[in-house]
């Protein structure tokens, strides 16, 4: 595990990715990347354009069948 640092960038704030993680995701400058939060915390990995797609599906259909889920929950 690495820990990041949140730096100024701009106007904005942002954290530095080391060159290492780049080649592990196969990305670089420009690209974009997606960010997951999952049961331990977020991931990252490079823009899916399709996986997109589907979360913003998935995630409509949470919201509306929110009563449903919860009983399957159960």
């Amino acid at each position: 595990m690495q820990s990041l640092k949140i730096t100024t960038v701009g106007d904005s704030q942002g954290v530095v990715l080391p060159k290492e993680l780049l080649d592990k995701l196969r990305v670089g400058q420009g690209d974009v990347l997606y960010l997951v939060e999952d049961k331990d915390g977020y991931r990252i990995t490079p823009y899916d354009e399709e996986f997109a797609r589907q979360m913003t599906v998935a995630e409509q259909l949470m919201r509306e069948d929110r009563d449903v889920l919860k009983v399957f929950a159960k």
